[in-house]
């Protein structure tokens, strides 16, 4: 390392320590329902690739690639811009010519749930595919295993769930339903990095699985991420879809990797067409930066301390808000042990006081709330002339549209944080106090 750059390194190390960050001033700090935990080594690893203008997808990447495929114990990891064009790639990558006869056609039936957010559900819809709703449980906000078996249906090819709030749904049981059926299985994990079902991360259940790098979620690049398989036949497909749908597997700035790139005869190109411009997917440019690669390999190394603090702050507000009168509690599902994503609350019908008041009262204090998503999906305008099909009532979903929200739970909210929602929610419910 040359002594600039280190000098420069330096001076980032003394900027960080002179960032004093505001002590907590109850009903005037924001208590946030989720952010980003960034320390020293975060911003080092930025400034360090900026200063070597690693602009596009490089070594950081790369290594962040590999690592995190070794924490889910999978072979192969791409990581892409966003959560979104992760579910987008593993969607796309199921509706490949290289898989014939098991490749996802449009018309093709996937089930996921009502409840959720737009990004699970919006890929299905771009790939032709037909959306089956089911209903979700309240109290886990996943769907039970008997919802997804009674939705099968002669045309059913997939199934894409996401695990609610980092709470997982029961995916052990789902994966082998689908193994009996033939079905693919996606695992959105986007909000679940770090929980476990049955001794097992999730995200080692299905044949793909997608994580989000997004501020708000367990670790972050900034924006940011990724698509995991142990199959290298879909590992191979997903590159060349994030890729510009490519046939080339060359890293950035590098040629002739398979020794033959003026060999290649495919489609009804002329014999030795250069292989770097041979196209044999539909694809899309979703690679991320350097910069978000030097970020997440960082971020990565904390996990561990932001899972058990996710854990150890959705345990302070259930033990403080159990009892309240006209709420009801998240729970986890039977045989789990979520990474939190949030602490969510439905409002009962008979207490009194509706999820708008509470929510009007929790803000006005600076306590930040969130809505379950977009709650029934199927009532936003988005999807007015999208065909899909709906298997029995989404009864759970339309109360989770009215009366359900969450906070927060994400590390970087202290003690004296939760104490001051815990207060606020109980003085709320147990003092008749309206906003």
């Amino acid at each position: 390392m040359s002594e600039t750059k280190a000098l420069a390194l330096e001076l980032a190390r003394k900027y960080h320590e002179e960032q004093t960050p505001p002590g907590f001033e109850p009903g005037v700090t924001p208590i946030l329902s989720s952010g980003a935990v960034l320390d020293e080594d975060d911003r080092l690893a930025l400034v360090e690739t900026a200063l070597d203008l690693r602009i596009a997808a490089g070594p950081s990447t790369r290594k962040f690639e590999s690592a995190f495929a070794r924490f889910f114990g999978l072979r192969k990891a791409h990581m892409v811009n966003s959560g979104s064009s992760a579910n987008l790639l593993a969607v796309g990558a199921l509706t490949s010519p290289k898989l014939g006869d098991m490749r996802l056609r449009p018309g093709d039936e996937a089930i996921t749930v009502g409840a959720g957010f737009p990004t699970t559900i919006n890929p299905l819809v771009q790939n032709g595919l037909t959306p089956v709703f089911v209903d979700v449980e309240l109290g886990t906000y996943n769907a039970s295993l008997e919802q997804i078996r009674a939705a099968i249906s002669p045309r059913t090819r997939l199934i894409m769930i996401a695990h609610a709030l980092g709470n997982p749904f029961q995916v052990a049981e789902v994966a082998e339903l689908a193994a009996r059926h033939d079905l693919f299985l996606v695992e959105d994990n986007c909000d679940a990095v770090g929980s476990t079902y049955q001794g097992r991360l999730t995200g080692t259940f299905g044949d793909l699985t997608t994580v989000s790098f997004y501020p708000a979620h367990h670790i972050t690049a900034g924006e940011g991420g990724c698509v995991l398989t142990r199959s290298l036949e879909l590992a191979r497909i997903v590159e060349s879809m994030r890729d510009w749908g490519r046939d080339c597997w060359c890293e950035p700035g590098t040629d002739n990797t398979c020794l033959k790139r003026f060999d290649y005869q495919l489609g009804t190109l002329p014999p030795g067409y250069d292989h770097k411009y041979i196209f044999s997917h539909v694809g899309y440019n979703l690679k991320a930066t350097d910069l978000q690669g030097a970020l997440a390999l960082s971020q990565l190394r904390k996990l561990p301390d932001f899972t058990a603090a996710r854990r150890r702050n959705w345990q302070r507000l259930h033990d403080g808000l159990s009892g309240l009168p006209g709420l009801l509690l998240p729970r986890a599902t039977p045989g789990s042990d979520p990474s939190w994503f949030g602490f969510v609350i439905t409002v009962l019908p008979d207490a009194g006081f509706t999820r708008k008041d509470l929510v009007g009262f929790l803000e006005g204090r600076r306590i930040g709330t969130r809505r379950l998503f977009g709650g029934n999906i199927t009532r936003h305008p988005a999807y007015e002339e999208v065909r899909y099909r709906v298997v029995g009532e989404l009864t759970n979903c339309d109360i989770v549209t009215e009366d359900t929200f969450w906070i927060g739970v994400y590390p970087g909210l202290t003690n004296d944080m939760l104490d001051y929602v815990i207060e606020s929610v109980t003085e709320f419910c147990t003092k008749g106090v309206r906003s």
